[in-house]
């Protein structure tokens, strides 16, 4: 089981929402922190690891169960 720092509910949420609330929720975090997203959203795996390449934020670990993804994010490094 992955540790984590802070969590995002976005089940139910459709696209892109899901991406933009992650945005908004990693922004309140320090650097290394790691964030948990539990999504509904068929397209999460995909996304988030597309947002992550794009971002410099690295997607630890996925996880998906009778419709449910959960993701885990670290912050990068050198955001502030």
């Amino acid at each position: 089981m992955q540790n984590f720092d802070a969590e995002l509910d976005a089940r139910g949420v459709p696209c892109p929402l899901p991406l933009l609330r992650t945005k908004q929720a990693l922004s309140g975090l320090a650097a290394g922190q790691v964030l948990r997203v539990l999504a509904t959203d068929a397209a999460a795996p995909r996304d988030f690891a597309a947002y992550a390449e794009a971002t410099g934020h690295v997607l630890l670990q996925t996880e998906s169960a009778d419709g449910l993804c959960v993701l885990y994010l670290r912050k990068r490094e050198d955001a502030t």
